[in-house]
């Protein structure tokens, strides 16, 4: 017995010995899943994509920069505008420093873009390209064309510039409905300045809503300034997105950045290349999410939906019989699933056509309703703070916010009972995404009439708390949430 053992455990043995033996001579066929877990060689990518990818620079004559410049790097100022931090005054005897006589254009910033067609048609952010005086568009194979804006739009940072140019290497649009989350990714761009850069990663979420107007694409791809309107490709060699945004607390890479998915700004760039300008869909709404708790107490089950907050006076909405209070679940039969849907789906809607809502009224359960989408107005212009704003310096300590005073003359044209303006935003403020020009209607739930009590309720903000900020800008009203500093 114990001869049998012996044997069938040096019999084992041999077995094993034999296949490691195979398996390190290649005899023997690695599982599927082993050679699918491989990591991906980018080269082939790089030489077919990358004679696609453009540098853009960005000039300004010294005439537009009041008091010469800043005197900063330009990579530099793209880190600091991009981020919102205040630039610098100039130094005055830097390479920058716009002297008497110095009419000759200097860098402004730098970005990235890639061709969309052989002709000469290059997508890029609208950052990039915004009040630039002149703009450079480098090859690869170093050859240097001035730009012209073809067209550019702020809301969703997508811009169309023209190079005259022939035969050149466009790029394939992917389709971002078939990109997965976990799928290797390849952005190339110029961060800091450094022609055709390669960065890899994955896909980390799709359709993240950070407060813009389009459902961004998530990735840990490194992404820093300069990489702004860069291409994002999968593995198939196509554009899936353009490199946009990242998010940090120090101004550099933290591993989290986004691009805007490549449908929705091929919708946008149609639509600039056809007139220079993007015409959206807009009902005159102000909404806000559907949190569990409102769904619950409703009889509504799901917290889905947009919930309507108010409908303008007039408006398109209001006409055709919404009411605040009402939740639209559906326009078109495409499904709102958070509140950030509606603006998307209505805004791709011509103006003056016809579209049905389904609304959940409290009560009264769903309904539809038929709505003549109007034409969505653009930003309002920033007014001049009044004069003598008196900013707290509590709550600018706590809140990263500098406010004034509305005017009656803009309350009148912004149709608001109240609010304040801001006028600069810095620390917490930032962060949560609140902008120069926005208007404060609320903050911590509490609706705020005028400057007085706006900082009497900022006053008596815990620091370390986080709170709710309602804000308008230009038609449309958000909800933030802001964590005030310790």
């Amino acid at each position: 017995m114990t001869d049998s053992r012996i044997n069938v455990t040096r019999g084992a043995r041999r077995a094993w010995l034999a296949g490691a033996m195979a398996l390190c001579m290649g005899a023997v066929t690695l599982p599927a899943m082993a050679v699918k877990g491989e990591l991906p060689d980018f080269t082939e990518l790089v030489e077919k994509v990358g004679p696609s990818v453009v540098n853009i620079r960005t000039m300004e004559r010294p005439s537009s920069r009041p008091g010469g410049g800043s005197g900063l790097d330009p990579n530099a100022e793209e880190l600091f505008r991009r981020f919102g931090i205040p630039l610098p005054g100039n130094r005055g005897n830097g390479p920058r420093g716009g002297g008497p006589g110095d009419d000759e254009p200097t860098q402004r910033g730098v970005g990235s873009g890639f061709i969309l067609s052989a002709d000469g048609f290059v997508m890029t952010n609208a950052h990039v390209v915004d009040g630039a005086d002149e703009l450079l568009v480098t090859l690869t194979d170093k050859r240097e064309f001035k730009a012209r804006v073809v067209g550019l739009d702020k809301r969703t940072d997508v811009a169309v510039v023209k190079i005259e140019a022939s035969g050149l290497p466009a790029v394939r649009l992917g389709d971002v409905a078939k990109l997965k989350v976990g799928e290797w990714v390849m952005a190339i761009g110029s961060p800091f300045g450094l022609d055709n850069s390669v960065t890899a990663g994955i896909v980390s979420a799709k359709a993240r809503d950070t407060g813009e107007y389009l459902p961004f694409i998530q990735t840990d791809v490194a992404i820093n300034p300069g990489n702004s309107g860069g291409p994002l490709i999968n593995m198939r060699g196509e554009v899936v997105g353009i490199n946009s945004q990242i998010y940090s607390r120090s101004g550099g890479f933290m591993g989290i950045s986004f691009a805007i998915p490549i449908d929705e700004a091929g919708r946008i760039a149609d639509q600039l290349r056809a007139s220079g300008k993007v015409i959206r869909g807009r009902i005159g709404v102000s909404i806000g999410p559907v949190t569990k708790e409102v769904a619950e107490s409703i009889g509504l089950g799901k917290p889905s939906g947009a919930l309507v907050r108010s409908a303008e006076a007039g408006g398109p909405a209001e006409k055709a019989g919404v009411e605040a209070g009402d939740i639209i679940t559906k326009v078109d039969g495409k499904l709102v699933d958070k509140s950030g849907d509606l603006p998307r789906l209505i805004g791709v809607i011509k103006p003056g056509t016809k579209a049905t809502l389904q609304i959940f009224r409290p009560g009264k359960g769903n309904r539809d309703i038929t709505v003549t989408v109007a034409e969505f107005e653009p930003d309002l212009p920033a007014k001049a703070a009044s004069a003598n704003p008196a900013p707290s310096t509590a709550a600018k300590a706590v809140l990263g916010l500098t406010v004034s005073e509305l005017t009656d003359a803009l309350k009148r044209e912004m149709k608001l009972r109240g609010g304040v303006r801001v006028d600069a935003v810095d620390g917490p403020a930032a962060r949560a995404g609140l902008r120069e020009g926005d208007v404060v209607l609320a903050l911590d739930n509490t609706e705020i009439s005028d400057l007085k009590q706006f900082l009497a309720v900022a006053g008596k903000i815990e620091k370390g708390k986080a709170v709710s900020v309602m804000v308008r800008r230009g038609e449309w009203v958000n909800y933030l949430v802001l964590k005030t500093a310790r």
